[in-house]
Protein backbone atom coordinates (compact mmCIF):
# COMPACT_ATOMS: atom_id res chain seq x y z
CA UNK A 1 0.00 0.00 0.00
CA UNK A 2 1.93 3.35 -1.00
CA UNK A 3 1.81 5.61 1.43
CA UNK A 4 1.05 9.50 0.98
CA UNK A 5 0.92 11.26 3.97
CA UNK A 6 -1.76 14.01 4.08
CA UNK A 7 -0.98 17.62 5.55
CA UNK A 8 -3.90 18.78 7.57
CA UNK A 9 -6.04 21.15 5.14
CA UNK A 10 -5.16 25.08 6.52
CA UNK A 11 -9.04 25.97 5.25
CA UNK A 12 -12.20 24.16 4.13
CA UNK A 13 -14.00 27.45 3.07
CA UNK A 14 -15.57 27.00 -0.47
CA UNK A 15 -15.42 23.23 -0.01
CA UNK A 16 -18.09 20.91 -1.66
CA UNK A 17 -19.54 18.22 0.80
CA UNK A 18 -17.27 15.12 -0.35
CA UNK A 19 -14.12 17.53 0.08
CA UNK A 20 -15.07 18.45 3.30
CA UNK A 21 -15.52 14.58 3.98
CA UNK A 22 -12.29 13.81 3.06
CA UNK A 23 -10.85 17.37 5.12
CA UNK A 24 -12.54 15.92 8.00
CA UNK A 25 -11.37 12.24 8.03
CA UNK A 26 -7.67 13.41 6.92
CA UNK A 27 -7.82 16.04 9.98
CA UNK A 28 -8.99 12.73 12.60
CA UNK A 29 -6.28 10.65 11.02
CA UNK A 30 -8.02 8.17 9.50
CA UNK A 31 -6.30 5.54 7.71
CA UNK A 32 -3.05 6.98 9.03
CA UNK A 33 -3.46 10.84 7.56
CA UNK A 34 -3.45 9.19 3.63
CA UNK A 35 -5.75 10.06 0.90
CA UNK A 36 -6.06 7.40 -2.03
CA UNK A 37 -9.40 8.08 -4.53
CA UNK A 38 -9.99 5.72 -7.78
CA UNK A 39 -11.76 6.08 -11.03
CA UNK A 40 -13.50 3.04 -12.18
CA UNK A 41 -14.72 3.43 -15.41
CA UNK A 42 -15.45 0.24 -17.50
CA UNK A 43 -13.65 -0.34 -20.72
CA UNK A 44 -17.46 -1.57 -22.67
CA UNK A 45 -17.62 2.06 -24.40
CA UNK A 46 -16.15 5.56 -24.45
CA UNK A 47 -16.41 7.65 -21.64
CA UNK A 48 -19.16 10.77 -21.71
CA UNK A 49 -19.80 14.53 -20.05
CA UNK A 50 -20.77 12.29 -16.71
CA UNK A 51 -17.63 10.37 -16.40
CA UNK A 52 -16.16 13.92 -17.08
CA UNK A 53 -17.92 15.06 -13.87
CA UNK A 54 -16.76 12.15 -11.63
CA UNK A 55 -12.79 12.37 -13.33
CA UNK A 56 -12.95 15.82 -12.17
CA UNK A 57 -14.25 15.12 -8.38
CA UNK A 58 -11.44 11.32 -8.40
CA UNK A 59 -8.39 13.13 -9.50
CA UNK A 60 -9.23 16.78 -8.43
CA UNK A 61 -10.08 15.73 -4.74
CA UNK A 62 -6.70 13.99 -4.30
CA UNK A 63 -5.20 17.15 -6.18
CA UNK A 64 -6.37 19.26 -3.93
CA UNK A 65 -5.60 17.26 -0.20
CA UNK A 66 -1.94 16.00 -1.73
CA UNK A 67 -3.38 12.48 -2.36
CA UNK A 68 -2.92 10.12 -5.24
CA UNK A 69 -5.81 8.83 -7.87
CA UNK A 70 -5.36 5.51 -9.31
CA UNK A 71 -7.17 4.44 -12.60
CA UNK A 72 -8.21 1.03 -12.03
CA UNK A 73 -10.52 -0.39 -15.48
CA UNK A 74 -13.81 -2.38 -14.04
CA UNK A 75 -13.09 -5.32 -16.38
CA UNK A 76 -15.04 -7.96 -15.00
CA UNK A 77 -17.81 -8.59 -18.08
CA UNK A 78 -15.42 -9.70 -21.14
CA UNK A 79 -17.95 -9.64 -23.30
CA UNK A 80 -18.51 -6.18 -23.50
CA UNK A 81 -14.78 -5.03 -23.33
CA UNK A 82 -12.63 -4.28 -25.74
CA UNK A 83 -8.89 -2.91 -25.74
CA UNK A 84 -10.14 -0.09 -27.62
CA UNK A 85 -11.96 1.21 -25.12
CA UNK A 86 -9.30 1.05 -22.46
CA UNK A 87 -7.22 3.14 -24.92
CA UNK A 88 -10.00 5.58 -25.33
CA UNK A 89 -10.15 6.20 -21.49
CA UNK A 90 -6.83 6.93 -20.73
CA UNK A 91 -6.39 9.09 -23.60
CA UNK A 92 -9.63 11.44 -22.46
CA UNK A 93 -8.27 11.63 -19.02
CA UNK A 94 -5.12 12.53 -20.30
CA UNK A 95 -6.99 15.41 -22.76
CA UNK A 96 -9.05 16.62 -19.82
CA UNK A 97 -5.55 17.46 -17.78
CA UNK A 98 -5.03 14.29 -15.35
CA UNK A 99 -2.30 11.66 -14.86
CA UNK A 100 -2.56 8.32 -12.37
CA UNK A 101 1.05 7.80 -12.87
CA UNK A 102 2.21 4.26 -12.56
CA UNK A 103 -1.32 3.57 -10.47
CA UNK A 104 -3.08 2.07 -13.54
CA UNK A 105 -5.08 -1.09 -12.62
CA UNK A 106 -7.44 -3.36 -13.20
CA UNK A 107 -10.36 -5.80 -11.30
CA UNK A 108 -9.02 -8.60 -13.27
CA UNK A 109 -5.51 -7.83 -11.36
CA UNK A 110 -7.84 -9.35 -7.99
CA UNK A 111 -9.70 -11.95 -9.85
CA UNK A 112 -7.29 -14.60 -7.62
CA UNK A 113 -7.83 -12.92 -4.31
CA UNK A 114 -11.31 -12.49 -4.97
CA UNK A 115 -11.66 -16.26 -5.94
CA UNK A 116 -9.96 -17.11 -2.91
CA UNK A 117 -12.00 -14.79 -0.97
CA UNK A 118 -14.86 -16.38 -2.41
CA UNK A 119 -13.69 -19.83 -1.24
CA UNK A 120 -13.14 -18.72 2.30
CA UNK A 121 -17.00 -17.36 2.54
CA UNK A 122 -18.14 -21.15 1.23
CA UNK A 123 -16.18 -22.53 3.59
CA UNK A 124 -17.76 -20.31 6.42
CA UNK A 125 -21.15 -20.99 5.34
CA UNK A 126 -21.58 -17.17 3.64
CA UNK A 127 -21.83 -18.25 0.20
CA UNK A 128 -23.93 -20.78 -1.66
CA UNK A 129 -24.16 -22.17 -5.70
CA UNK A 130 -27.55 -21.96 -6.87
CA UNK A 131 -28.83 -24.25 -10.16
CA UNK A 132 -32.13 -21.49 -10.34
CA UNK A 133 -32.19 -19.31 -13.47
CA UNK A 134 -31.92 -15.35 -13.46
CA UNK A 135 -35.46 -15.09 -14.08
CA UNK A 136 -36.30 -17.62 -11.12
CA UNK A 137 -34.07 -15.88 -8.79
CA UNK A 138 -35.49 -12.82 -9.34
CA UNK A 139 -39.19 -13.74 -8.98
CA UNK A 140 -38.04 -14.92 -5.38
CA UNK A 141 -36.41 -11.94 -4.50
CA UNK A 142 -39.66 -10.44 -3.14
CA UNK A 143 -40.52 -6.50 -3.54
CA UNK A 144 -39.42 -3.93 -0.84
CA UNK A 145 -42.54 -4.31 1.42
CA UNK A 146 -42.33 -8.32 0.87
CA UNK A 147 -39.66 -10.98 1.86
CA UNK A 148 -37.66 -12.84 -0.70
CA UNK A 149 -38.08 -16.24 -0.64
CA UNK A 150 -34.81 -19.08 0.44
CA UNK A 151 -33.23 -20.73 -2.89
CA UNK A 152 -33.69 -24.77 -2.70
CA UNK A 153 -30.47 -24.44 -2.99
CA UNK A 154 -29.50 -22.03 -0.30
CA UNK A 155 -28.33 -24.98 2.20
CA UNK A 156 -26.57 -27.30 -0.14
CA UNK A 157 -23.23 -28.34 2.15
CA UNK A 158 -20.23 -26.64 2.03
CA UNK A 159 -18.51 -29.53 -0.36
CA UNK A 160 -21.25 -29.35 -2.64
CA UNK A 161 -20.53 -25.58 -3.21
CA UNK A 162 -17.07 -25.49 -3.48
CA UNK A 163 -17.03 -28.73 -5.62
CA UNK A 164 -19.52 -26.78 -8.22
CA UNK A 165 -18.03 -23.16 -7.75
CA UNK A 166 -14.31 -25.05 -8.41
CA UNK A 167 -15.97 -26.60 -11.62
CA UNK A 168 -17.98 -23.63 -12.68
CA UNK A 169 -14.67 -22.06 -12.90
CA UNK A 170 -13.37 -25.24 -14.72
CA UNK A 171 -15.30 -24.62 -17.52
CA UNK A 172 -17.23 -27.17 -16.77
CA UNK A 173 -21.08 -26.00 -16.85
CA UNK A 174 -22.60 -23.42 -19.37
CA UNK A 175 -23.62 -20.09 -19.31
CA UNK A 176 -26.88 -19.23 -17.34
CA UNK A 177 -26.62 -22.52 -15.73
CA UNK A 178 -25.12 -22.00 -11.87
CA UNK A 179 -24.43 -18.24 -9.61
CA UNK A 180 -22.36 -18.00 -6.96
CA UNK A 181 -24.69 -16.26 -4.48
CA UNK A 182 -24.23 -14.59 -0.75
CA UNK A 183 -26.02 -16.09 2.20
CA UNK A 184 -26.70 -13.13 3.95
CA UNK A 185 -30.97 -12.00 4.39
CA UNK A 186 -33.74 -12.77 1.98
CA UNK A 187 -36.18 -10.71 3.99
CA UNK A 188 -33.82 -7.50 4.26
CA UNK A 189 -35.64 -4.24 3.67
CA UNK A 190 -32.12 -3.54 1.61
CA UNK A 191 -33.06 -5.86 -1.19
CA UNK A 192 -29.85 -5.61 -1.98
CA UNK A 193 -29.15 -7.82 1.01
CA UNK A 194 -31.25 -10.49 -0.28
CA UNK A 195 -28.28 -12.86 -1.56
CA UNK A 196 -27.01 -11.09 -4.00
CA UNK A 197 -25.16 -12.97 -7.08
CA UNK A 198 -21.24 -12.51 -6.16
CA UNK A 199 -20.21 -14.28 -9.33
CA UNK A 200 -21.69 -15.33 -12.85
CA UNK A 201 -20.23 -18.01 -15.54
CA UNK A 202 -18.78 -16.20 -18.61
CA UNK A 203 -17.27 -17.82 -21.37
CA UNK A 204 -16.18 -15.40 -23.57
CA UNK A 205 -11.97 -14.99 -23.54
CA UNK A 206 -11.08 -11.54 -21.41
CA UNK A 207 -9.34 -9.47 -22.84
CA UNK A 208 -6.11 -9.79 -20.40
CA UNK A 209 -6.32 -12.92 -19.21
CA UNK A 210 -7.84 -15.12 -21.78
CA UNK A 211 -9.59 -18.48 -21.19
CA UNK A 212 -7.68 -18.40 -18.07
CA UNK A 213 -11.40 -17.79 -16.14
CA UNK A 214 -14.81 -18.64 -16.48
CA UNK A 215 -16.32 -17.27 -13.62
CA UNK A 216 -16.12 -13.25 -13.05
CA UNK A 217 -17.03 -11.82 -10.46
CA UNK A 218 -20.81 -9.38 -9.84
CA UNK A 219 -19.77 -4.99 -9.42
CA UNK A 220 -21.01 -5.25 -5.57
CA UNK A 221 -18.40 -7.71 -4.97
CA UNK A 222 -15.52 -6.78 -6.82
CA UNK A 223 -15.57 -3.16 -6.05
CA UNK A 224 -15.24 -2.78 -2.44
CA UNK A 225 -12.78 -5.48 -2.40
CA UNK A 226 -10.90 -4.14 -5.46
CA UNK A 227 -10.55 -0.36 -3.23
CA UNK A 228 -9.28 -2.59 -0.42
CA UNK A 229 -6.69 -4.47 -1.93
CA UNK A 230 -5.43 -0.76 -3.67
CA UNK A 231 -5.30 0.95 -0.13
CA UNK A 232 -8.49 3.17 -1.72
CA UNK A 233 -9.16 5.51 1.23
CA UNK A 234 -12.19 6.90 -0.81
CA UNK A 235 -14.84 5.68 -3.14
CA UNK A 236 -16.57 8.40 -4.92
CA UNK A 237 -19.49 7.39 -7.12
CA UNK A 238 -22.90 8.68 -8.03
CA UNK A 239 -26.19 8.53 -6.05
CA UNK A 240 -27.73 5.43 -7.42
CA UNK A 241 -24.84 3.42 -5.32
CA UNK A 242 -26.38 4.87 -2.01
CA UNK A 243 -28.73 1.96 -1.73
CA UNK A 244 -25.70 -0.53 -2.65
CA UNK A 245 -23.27 0.95 0.32
CA UNK A 246 -24.40 -1.45 2.69
CA UNK A 247 -23.67 -4.42 0.40
CA UNK A 248 -20.53 -2.58 -0.06
CA UNK A 249 -19.65 -1.89 3.58
CA UNK A 250 -20.94 -5.72 4.25
CA UNK A 251 -17.66 -7.16 1.91
CA UNK A 252 -15.24 -4.96 2.85
CA UNK A 253 -16.00 -5.93 6.59
CA UNK A 254 -14.97 -9.77 5.24
CA UNK A 255 -11.16 -7.97 4.83
CA UNK A 256 -10.74 -4.84 6.51
CA UNK A 257 -9.90 -3.84 10.28
CA UNK A 258 -9.77 -0.87 12.38
CA UNK A 259 -6.43 0.63 11.21
CA UNK A 260 -7.77 0.70 7.46
CA UNK A 261 -10.85 0.82 4.96
CA UNK A 262 -12.30 2.50 2.21
CA UNK A 263 -15.54 4.94 2.84
CA UNK A 264 -18.19 5.05 -0.20
CA UNK A 265 -19.60 8.25 -0.65
CA UNK A 266 -22.06 9.46 -3.47
CA UNK A 267 -22.76 12.12 -5.48
CA UNK A 268 -25.47 13.37 -7.84
CA UNK A 269 -24.93 12.78 -11.77
CA UNK A 270 -24.53 14.88 -14.56
CA UNK A 271 -27.67 14.88 -16.32
CA UNK A 272 -27.82 17.20 -19.82
CA UNK A 273 -30.78 18.75 -21.50
CA UNK A 274 -30.99 17.49 -24.84
CA UNK A 275 -28.91 14.68 -24.48
CA UNK A 276 -28.73 10.99 -23.18
CA UNK A 277 -26.41 9.75 -21.12
CA UNK A 278 -26.88 6.24 -21.15
CA UNK A 279 -23.78 4.43 -22.59
CA UNK A 280 -25.99 1.29 -23.86
CA UNK A 281 -28.03 3.56 -25.48
CA UNK A 282 -25.01 5.45 -26.95
CA UNK A 283 -24.00 1.99 -28.38
CA UNK A 284 -26.72 1.62 -29.69
CA UNK A 285 -26.36 5.18 -32.08
CA UNK A 286 -23.01 3.57 -32.77
CA UNK A 287 -23.82 0.34 -33.85
CA UNK A 288 -26.80 1.07 -35.65
CA UNK A 289 -25.28 4.04 -37.78
CA UNK A 290 -27.48 6.61 -36.49
CA UNK A 291 -23.86 8.66 -35.68
CA UNK A 292 -20.48 8.54 -37.49
CA UNK A 293 -18.61 6.79 -34.28
CA UNK A 294 -17.85 7.34 -30.19
CA UNK A 295 -16.33 10.32 -31.05
CA UNK A 296 -18.86 11.79 -33.70
CA UNK A 297 -18.91 15.43 -32.66
CA UNK A 298 -22.78 15.64 -31.93
CA UNK A 299 -21.95 12.64 -28.84
CA UNK A 300 -21.68 13.94 -25.72
CA UNK A 301 -18.60 11.38 -25.17
CA UNK A 302 -15.37 13.15 -24.50
CA UNK A 303 -13.92 12.62 -27.22
CA UNK A 304 -16.95 13.64 -29.39
CA UNK A 305 -16.70 17.25 -27.81
CA UNK A 306 -12.49 17.10 -28.28
CA UNK A 307 -13.01 16.69 -31.68
CA UNK A 308 -16.24 19.10 -32.25
CA UNK A 309 -13.39 21.48 -30.53
CA UNK A 310 -14.71 21.87 -26.91
CA UNK A 311 -11.48 22.48 -24.66
CA UNK A 312 -10.79 20.67 -21.28
CA UNK A 313 -11.08 24.03 -19.79
CA UNK A 314 -14.93 24.73 -20.68
CA UNK A 315 -15.56 21.17 -19.78
CA UNK A 316 -14.37 21.88 -16.27
CA UNK A 317 -14.75 25.13 -15.92
CA UNK A 318 -18.59 23.62 -16.75
CA UNK A 319 -18.33 21.11 -14.15
CA UNK A 320 -17.19 23.61 -11.09
CA UNK A 321 -20.38 25.61 -12.11
CA UNK A 322 -22.71 22.92 -11.77
CA UNK A 323 -20.63 21.27 -8.69
CA UNK A 324 -21.89 18.78 -6.53
CA UNK A 325 -24.86 18.01 -4.58
CA UNK A 326 -26.52 15.18 -2.84
CA UNK A 327 -29.96 15.95 -5.36
CA UNK A 328 -30.01 14.39 -9.13
CA UNK A 329 -30.81 17.41 -11.35
CA UNK A 330 -30.96 18.18 -14.87
CA UNK A 331 -28.39 20.95 -15.91
CA UNK A 332 -28.69 22.80 -19.41
CA UNK A 333 -27.19 22.57 -21.73
CA UNK A 334 -26.71 26.01 -22.83
CA UNK A 335 -24.54 26.36 -19.42
CA UNK A 336 -22.37 23.95 -21.23
CA UNK A 337 -22.37 25.89 -24.54
CA UNK A 338 -21.52 29.21 -22.38
CA UNK A 339 -18.72 27.55 -20.77
CA UNK A 340 -17.63 27.23 -24.51
CA UNK A 341 -18.16 30.13 -25.61
CA UNK A 342 -16.24 31.89 -23.41
CA UNK A 343 -13.22 29.74 -23.12
CA UNK A 344 -12.97 30.08 -27.04
CA UNK A 345 -13.74 33.76 -26.85
CA UNK A 346 -10.63 34.10 -24.98
CA UNK A 347 -7.93 31.78 -27.05
CA UNK A 348 -9.42 31.26 -30.81
CA UNK A 349 -8.07 32.89 -33.60
CA UNK A 350 -10.14 35.41 -35.72
CA UNK A 351 -10.30 35.03 -39.26
CA UNK A 352 -12.49 35.41 -42.37
CA UNK A 353 -14.62 32.76 -43.78
CA UNK A 354 -17.94 33.19 -45.87
CA UNK A 355 -20.65 30.56 -45.81
CA UNK A 356 -22.93 31.76 -48.20
CA UNK A 357 -20.83 33.28 -50.84
CA UNK A 358 -21.82 35.48 -53.53
CA UNK A 359 -19.29 38.18 -55.74
CA UNK A 360 -19.00 41.33 -55.10
CA UNK A 361 -17.53 43.46 -57.77
CA UNK A 362 -15.68 46.65 -56.27
CA UNK A 363 -15.78 48.84 -59.70
CA UNK A 364 -13.76 51.10 -59.06
CA UNK A 365 -10.54 49.04 -57.34
CA UNK A 366 -7.62 49.13 -59.59
CA UNK A 367 -7.74 45.62 -62.00
CA UNK A 368 -4.96 43.13 -60.99
CA UNK A 369 -4.30 45.06 -57.97
CA UNK A 370 -4.02 43.08 -54.66
CA UNK A 371 -3.25 45.08 -51.15
CA UNK A 372 -2.58 43.81 -47.74
CA UNK A 373 -4.61 44.55 -44.63
CA UNK A 374 -4.13 43.75 -41.13
CA UNK A 375 -6.05 41.72 -39.32
CA UNK A 376 -6.10 41.30 -35.20
CA UNK A 377 -5.52 37.67 -34.56
CA UNK A 378 -7.55 38.01 -31.26
CA UNK A 379 -8.66 41.30 -29.71
CA UNK A 380 -8.71 39.38 -26.07
CA UNK A 381 -5.49 38.97 -26.43
CA UNK A 382 -3.09 41.78 -28.06
CA UNK A 383 0.22 39.65 -27.39
CA UNK A 384 -1.27 37.46 -30.24
CA UNK A 385 -0.77 40.20 -32.93
CA UNK A 386 -2.16 40.31 -36.39
CA UNK A 387 -1.85 38.90 -39.80
CA UNK A 388 -2.11 40.11 -43.11
CA UNK A 389 -5.18 39.29 -45.49
CA UNK A 390 -5.20 40.06 -49.28
CA UNK A 391 -8.00 42.40 -50.79
CA UNK A 392 -8.66 43.48 -54.23
CA UNK A 393 -10.86 44.26 -56.73
CA UNK A 394 -13.34 41.01 -56.32
CA UNK A 395 -14.04 39.90 -53.09
CA UNK A 396 -16.92 37.62 -51.35
CA UNK A 397 -19.42 38.50 -48.90
CA UNK A 398 -22.48 36.23 -47.22
CA UNK A 399 -25.49 35.97 -49.67
CA UNK A 400 -27.53 36.78 -46.44
CA UNK A 401 -25.68 40.06 -45.85
CA UNK A 402 -27.58 41.43 -48.82
CA UNK A 403 -30.99 42.56 -49.35
CA UNK A 404 -32.59 44.22 -52.50
CA UNK A 405 -35.62 45.68 -50.30
CA UNK A 406 -34.41 45.89 -46.98
CA UNK A 407 -36.81 46.53 -44.34
CA UNK A 408 -35.95 50.00 -41.94
CA UNK A 409 -32.87 49.34 -39.47
CA UNK A 410 -31.53 47.11 -42.14
CA UNK A 411 -27.29 47.70 -41.37
CA UNK A 412 -26.21 45.32 -43.56
CA UNK A 413 -25.64 46.05 -48.05
CA UNK A 414 -28.21 47.52 -50.17
CA UNK A 415 -28.91 49.44 -53.22
CA UNK A 416 -27.14 52.77 -52.83
CA UNK A 417 -26.67 51.42 -48.95
CA UNK A 418 -23.00 51.58 -47.62
CA UNK A 419 -21.31 49.78 -44.82
CA UNK A 420 -17.83 48.90 -43.68
CA UNK A 421 -15.63 45.70 -44.98
CA UNK A 422 -14.07 45.05 -41.79
CA UNK A 423 -10.21 45.54 -41.88
CA UNK A 424 -10.57 47.50 -45.01
CA UNK A 425 -12.57 50.19 -46.87
CA UNK A 426 -16.39 51.47 -46.87
CA UNK A 427 -18.05 50.31 -49.78
CA UNK A 428 -21.68 51.26 -51.74
CA UNK A 429 -23.86 49.36 -53.92
CA UNK A 430 -24.22 50.41 -57.33
CA UNK A 431 -25.85 47.47 -59.21
CA UNK A 432 -26.24 43.54 -59.04
CA UNK A 433 -26.52 41.66 -61.85
CA UNK A 434 -28.93 38.61 -62.11
CA UNK A 435 -29.24 35.22 -63.63
CA UNK A 436 -32.12 34.33 -65.55
CA UNK A 437 -34.00 33.35 -62.90
CA UNK A 438 -33.96 36.64 -60.62
CA UNK A 439 -31.02 35.28 -58.76
CA UNK A 440 -28.04 37.45 -57.65
CA UNK A 441 -24.69 36.43 -59.23
CA UNK A 442 -22.69 39.32 -58.94
CA UNK A 443 -23.35 43.15 -57.00
CA UNK A 444 -21.28 45.76 -58.10
CA UNK A 445 -19.92 48.58 -55.83
CA UNK A 446 -17.51 51.23 -55.36
CA UNK A 447 -15.59 51.99 -52.35
CA UNK A 448 -14.10 55.35 -51.12
CA UNK A 449 -10.36 54.93 -50.85
CA UNK A 450 -9.68 57.32 -47.58
CA UNK A 451 -11.70 55.20 -45.68
CA UNK A 452 -9.44 52.22 -45.46
CA UNK A 453 -8.93 51.43 -41.89
CA UNK A 454 -6.32 53.02 -39.92
CA UNK A 455 -6.40 56.04 -42.45
CA UNK A 456 -7.91 59.58 -41.48
CA UNK A 457 -10.73 58.33 -43.19
CA UNK A 458 -11.54 55.22 -41.26
CA UNK A 459 -13.41 57.41 -38.72
CA UNK A 460 -16.51 57.85 -41.48
CA UNK A 461 -19.12 56.02 -39.15
CA UNK A 462 -21.32 53.78 -41.07
CA UNK A 463 -23.81 51.31 -39.41
CA UNK A 464 -22.72 47.73 -40.89
CA UNK A 465 -19.85 46.12 -40.85
CA UNK A 466 -19.26 42.65 -43.10
CA UNK A 467 -16.97 39.89 -43.26
CA UNK A 468 -15.49 38.85 -46.27
CA UNK A 469 -13.11 37.32 -48.56
CA UNK A 470 -10.89 37.95 -51.47
CA UNK A 471 -12.30 35.89 -54.56
CA UNK A 472 -9.02 35.09 -56.09
CA UNK A 473 -7.21 33.99 -52.98
CA UNK A 474 -10.09 32.16 -51.33
CA UNK A 475 -9.31 28.44 -49.97
CA UNK A 476 -12.62 26.07 -50.70
CA UNK A 477 -13.77 24.04 -47.73
CA UNK A 478 -16.19 21.80 -46.14
CA UNK A 479 -17.57 23.12 -43.08
CA UNK A 480 -19.88 20.21 -40.61
CA UNK A 481 -22.26 22.60 -38.88
CA UNK A 482 -23.69 20.38 -35.58
CA UNK A 483 -26.49 20.86 -33.55
CA UNK A 484 -27.88 19.05 -30.49
CA UNK A 485 -28.38 15.87 -31.13
CA UNK A 486 -31.91 15.42 -29.92
CA UNK A 487 -34.80 17.80 -30.53
CA UNK A 488 -36.53 17.02 -26.99
CA UNK A 489 -35.45 18.34 -23.84
CA UNK A 490 -35.16 15.31 -21.60
CA UNK A 491 -35.01 12.66 -23.85
CA UNK A 492 -34.56 9.89 -20.75
CA UNK A 493 -38.22 11.11 -19.63
CA UNK A 494 -40.42 10.23 -22.19
CA UNK A 495 -40.68 6.60 -21.57
CA UNK A 496 -43.07 6.02 -23.96
CA UNK A 497 -41.20 6.77 -27.17
CA UNK A 498 -38.26 4.92 -29.16
CA UNK A 499 -34.89 7.25 -28.01
CA UNK A 500 -34.51 7.49 -31.78
CA UNK A 501 -37.63 8.62 -32.39
CA UNK A 502 -36.14 11.89 -30.94
CA UNK A 503 -33.26 12.38 -32.63
CA UNK A 504 -33.00 15.77 -34.07
CA UNK A 505 -33.23 15.48 -37.90
CA UNK A 506 -30.92 18.70 -38.39
CA UNK A 507 -28.11 18.04 -36.26
CA UNK A 508 -25.42 17.63 -39.30
CA UNK A 509 -25.64 19.89 -41.78
CA UNK A 510 -22.79 19.73 -44.16
CA UNK A 511 -21.94 23.11 -46.17
CA UNK A 512 -19.72 23.08 -49.25
CA UNK A 513 -18.07 25.86 -51.48
CA UNK A 514 -17.20 27.50 -48.08
CA UNK A 515 -14.72 30.55 -49.02
CA UNK A 516 -12.00 30.84 -46.29
CA UNK A 517 -8.91 33.57 -46.52
CA UNK A 518 -5.55 31.99 -46.79
CA UNK A 519 -4.21 33.07 -43.30
CA UNK A 520 -7.27 30.01 -42.04
CA UNK A 521 -6.34 27.39 -44.87
CA UNK A 522 -2.47 27.60 -44.13
CA UNK A 523 -2.93 27.20 -40.16
CA UNK A 524 -5.59 24.79 -40.70
CA UNK A 525 -3.97 22.29 -38.08
CA UNK A 526 -5.65 20.07 -35.81
CA UNK A 527 -6.69 21.19 -32.46
CA UNK A 528 -6.52 25.13 -33.77
CA UNK A 529 -9.73 26.98 -32.65
CA UNK A 530 -10.55 29.85 -34.92
CA UNK A 531 -13.23 32.17 -34.85
CA UNK A 532 -14.79 32.90 -37.97
CA UNK A 533 -16.05 36.42 -37.83
CA UNK A 534 -19.61 36.84 -37.32
CA UNK A 535 -20.27 33.21 -37.60
CA UNK A 536 -19.09 30.98 -34.57
CA UNK A 537 -16.24 29.03 -33.07
CA UNK A 538 -14.56 26.54 -35.65
CA UNK A 539 -11.78 23.48 -35.76
CA UNK A 540 -10.86 21.54 -38.26
CA UNK A 541 -11.78 18.09 -38.37
CA UNK A 542 -9.46 15.33 -38.24
CA UNK A 543 -10.90 13.99 -41.86
CA UNK A 544 -9.27 17.37 -43.55
CA UNK A 545 -6.35 17.59 -45.71
CA UNK A 546 -4.47 20.52 -47.36
CA UNK A 547 -5.75 19.57 -49.93
CA UNK A 548 -9.34 19.87 -49.13
CA UNK A 549 -10.27 21.98 -45.96
CA UNK A 550 -13.06 20.55 -43.28
CA UNK A 551 -14.08 22.23 -40.33
CA UNK A 552 -16.08 21.57 -37.42
CA UNK A 553 -18.53 24.25 -35.86
CA UNK A 554 -18.04 24.06 -32.41
CA UNK A 555 -20.66 26.19 -31.80
CA UNK A 556 -22.63 29.42 -32.81
CA UNK A 557 -21.35 32.90 -31.69
CA UNK A 558 -24.93 33.03 -29.82
CA UNK A 559 -27.04 30.20 -28.50
CA UNK A 560 -30.38 30.63 -31.01
CA UNK A 561 -31.47 27.06 -30.06
CA UNK A 562 -33.59 28.66 -27.48
CA UNK A 563 -35.35 31.34 -29.38
CA UNK A 564 -36.03 28.82 -32.08
CA UNK A 565 -37.97 26.16 -29.78
CA UNK A 566 -40.08 29.28 -27.87
CA UNK A 567 -41.43 30.05 -32.11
Amino acid sequence: MAENIINEPEESKGLNFVEQIVADDLKAGKNGGRLNTRFPPEPNGYLHIGHAKAICMDFGVAEKFGGTCNLRFDDTNPVKEDVEYVDSIREDIHWLGFDWGDREYYASDYFPQLYDLAIRLIKEGKAYVDDQSSEEIAAQKGTPTTPGVNSPYRDRSVEENLDLFTRMNAGEFPEGSHVLRAKIDMASSNMHFRDPIMYRIIHHPHHRTGTKWHVYPMYDFAHGQSDYFEGVTHSICTLEFVPHRPLYDYFVDELADETYRPRQIEFNRLNLTYTVMSKRKLLQLVKEGLVAGWDDPRMPTISGMRRRGFTPRSIRNFIDTIGYTKYEALNSVALLEYAVREDLNKIATRGMAVMDPVKVVITNYPEGETEMVEMENNPENPEEGTHSMPFGREIYIERDDFMENPPKKYFRLAPDAEVRLKGAYIVKCTGVKKDADGNIEEIYCTYDPDTRSGLPGSQRKVKGTLHWVAADTAVDATVRVYDRLFNVENPAAETERDFREMLNPDSLRVVEGVKVEPFIARNAVNGTKFQFQRIGYFTPDYDSTPEHLIFNRTIALKDSWEKVQKK
